[in-house]
């Protein structure tokens, strides 16, 4: 027998449910109901049907997202170019109580730019059957536009009591944060999955591979200037990551040779979207053209050359594409230590022993960190309270903690394993406060050098501010361990540094560019005085090199300011807007050039002040060797034998990504801003609530 409910849709239609599947169990008469927030949603999501077109031709790229009380508890696979998608994903959510409905929303995806809404309905839990499998048909309406028919989602539902030990449910990328600005909207995925495993007390990998892809060239792009030529960039997708290339000015061929991680969370792959941009100034982005690689498609272990047509556009992207096993990345509770098992610490040592050292150079050692407790945190709600969850970082890897609710000193007792690439790599550990109907406030964050960590010690580190140049309120207790072989780490340390995610555009500040202004005059200074120091030794006639470098700086600086002219002459005949738009550009990427100016006079001032010693130890144990071939080996065979490799590496390696290696050196080597922010500020022991207690007892 069919039965038929009346459940509200975006605006208040009914909609049927089509037919019950594995009709087994009771019905809600005989099944108790369960306590609030004990009701398991299993929910697949079958397939739309005569969806809305969005695009220009005709068609959509279909996702969907569902909702319960404004936070988005699961999201969609894209459908490309598909009025009739079929997505057959499978989601299942924990659900507080019955009360609130769960919201879908279908929108289509446009990269780079808003995606469109394609309709929305509601589904009425209360109204559903315990433990009864039943498809269901919802209409989609706009709310505005309530008489437009937008096509209809199909799912089956099942809606159970939680009782006993939840079932095994692999994490995912939705309980994985992608970046800084989608925390907030996987909160609740993860806190769930955290729950999980702290009843069951297992340990989780959250990703299955890596998918490693390097941006060769561009052929024959579209030509989107008046000059006729373009200022080409490419921007990629893989779920919620992305990554955006270096912009390469005035060319249709152009050779970008840069190199992106993703995380693989599905076994049979996924689409890469990417999308080729034209930059403009003072204007919105040209689009070029836009191609996908389907990951399911290409074997593992395996580099892949990809020449792929843009669609919607003209010209070739060629990519180099390699899927490779997953790192070692795990979150568990502390009941589940990896170093505390005697055999698993002995795998992990024997994996980074120097006996290893050629074998897979890009795994060079191991990262655990305890996310213990935080105490003194500051108060973000109007009860006086806070609903902290940490987020902890490591380059593009990025775990979440569970939330503990109305508490200002949270114990979360969690232990976050990570594979290390880059032995100069930052650990980030950032607090935020839960909050329902907004994006997550900021509570306070520290950033951690892997060299610099002690081993088993656990450490007390107060919490600083946005930009880590002064305290805020809050201690955080974590204990750290690392474990990574000397000679990979210093082989790596002479390759190009990972890049991360697509990150907030810098944008202009009249502090910033102040203090970038006056870091590059010290550094220049040094560099004269230097200069001149040397020029009295050897009675030299010719002027200083660092006063010539000066001098270029300053031309720079003029050339900066003769293209800011040029840019305000163009910008009168396109209106006021675009002409501020053309200063502000031009002023940022002053200020950029100042702060790399002054940030390379930095580097090569604490290389020599001891202010990272495995680098200084590095730099010394390089020139030692150095010398003893020097010595053994004239000069002009040593420059030879670099020039024939040089001029001979294309020939070799086509697709090889350039690099200079005393470059990346130097890029290991913190800043004096770099140093300020890593600096470990002392905690106050008046501040401890443990202190308190004991002074009020005594």
């Amino acid at each position: 027998m069919l039965d038929t409910y009346k459940l509200r849709s975006a605006c208040s239609l009914p909609f049927v449910f089509d037919k019950k599947i594995n009709t087994v169990g009771t019905s809600n008469a005989d099944v108790p109901l369960a306590d609030p927030g004990m009701y398991q949603l299993d929910i697949t999501l079958r397939r739309g049907q005569s969806l809305a077109a969005r695009d220009r031709g005709g068609t959509s790229d279909p996702y969907v997202k569902f909702k319960i009380g404004r936070k988005e508890v699961f999201r969609s696979k894209i459908i490309h170019k598909n009025l009739n998608p079929v997505w057959e994903e499978k989601a299942c959510i924990l659900v507080d109580h019955l009360r609130e409905p769960l919201y879908i929303k279908v929108f289509d995806y446009d990269f780079g730019l808003q995606d469109d809404f394609m309709g929305s309905a509601f589904l009425d839990l209360t109204q559903l059957e315990l433990n009864r499998s039943t498809d269901v048909t919802l209409p989609l309406k706009d709310p505005h536009y309530p008489d437009h028919d937008l096509g209809v989602i199909l799912l089956s539902v099942i809606l159970s009591p939680k009782e006993g030990e939840p079932r095994d449910v692999d994490l995912s990328e939705n309980e994985v944060v992608g970046s800084y600005f989608s925390v907030k909207s996987f909160f609740w995925r993860f806190q769930t999955q955290s729950l999980r495993l702290s009843d069951q007390h297992r340990k989780s990998h959250l990703w299955r591979g890596i998918v490693s892809i390097t941006l060769i060239e561009g052929r024959d792009l579209k030509a989107m200037d008046s000059n006729g030529l373009s200022d080409p960039y490419v921007k990629f997708r893989l779920g919620h990551q992305k990554y955006k290339s270096k912009i390469m000015p005035k060319t249709l061929n152009p050779q970008w040779r840069e190199q992106f991680d993703f995380h693989l969370y599905e076994e049979r792959g996924g689409i890469i979207d990417i999308t080729a941009w034209d930059k403009d100034a003072g204007k919105r982005d040209d689009f070029i053209g836009r191609c996908q690689v389907d990951l399911s498609s290409l074997s593992r272990e395996q580099t892949h050359k990809l020449e792929l047509q843009l669609e919607e556009g003209e010209g070739h992207l060629v990519l180099l594409v390699t899927l490779t096993a997953s790192a070692t990345v795990s979150i568990s509770d502390l009941s589940v230590n990896s170093l505390e098992d005697q055999k698993e610490r002995e795998e992990i040592l024997k994996r980074y022993s120097p006996l290893r050292i050629f074998h897979n150079l890009k795994d060079v050692g191991f990262l655990q960190v305890k996310v213990i407790r935080a105490e003194g945190l500051m108060a973000a709600d109007m009860t006086g309270k806070s609903d902290p969850f940490c987020v902890v970082e490591l380059n593009n890897d990025r775990l979440l903690t569970h939330t503990v609710y109305k508490n200002l000193s949270p114990e979360w007792n969690k232990v976050f394993t990570f594979n290390i690439k880059d032995i100069h790599s930052v650990l980030e550990v950032t607090v935020y406060d839960e909050d329902r109907d907004r994006s997550a406030d900021f509570l306070g964050k520290v950033a951690i050098p892997l060299l610099s960590i002690q081993n088993g010690e656990q450490k007390a580190y107060v919490l600083k501010n946005k930009q880590l140049t002064g305290p805020t309120k809050g201690v955080i207790y974590l204990e750290i361990d690392v474990i990574f072989n000397a000679v990979k780490a210093s082989l790596r340390t002479l390759i190009p540094k990972e890049q991360k995610y697509i990150e907030e555009e810098n944008r202009l500040s009249k502090q910033l560019l102040l203090r970038n202004f006056i870091r590059m005059k010290r550094c220049v200074m040094v560099l004269i005085n230097a200069a001149y120091y040397i020029n009295s030794c050897f009675d030299w006639d010719s002027p200083p090199r660092s006063l010539a470098a000066f001098v270029v700086v300053e031309d720079m600086l003029e050339d900066e300011e003769e293209e800011d002219d040029k840019d305000d002459k163009d910008s009168e005949k396109k209106g006021f807007i675009n002409k501020i738009y053309a200063i502000q550009e031009v002023c940022v990427s002053v200020q950029n050039i100042l702060d790399e100016v002054a940030s390379f006079g930095e580097r090569i001032k604490n290389t020599f002040n001891w202010t990272v010693p495995f680098l200084s130890w590095l730099a010394i144990v390089a020139l030692c060797m150095f010398t003893v071939i020097l010595y053994f080996i004239p000069l002009r065979y040593i420059v030879l034998v670099w020039g024939i490799n040089k001029f001979t590496k294309k020939l070799r390696s086509p697709y090889a990504i350039d690099n200079n290696e005393l470059l990346d050196f130097l890029s290991r080597v913190p800043s004096d801003v770099q140093v300020v922010q890593y600096q470990e500020l002392k905690p106050d022991p008046s501040h401890s609530p443990y202190k308190r207690k004991k002074n009020n007892l005594g």
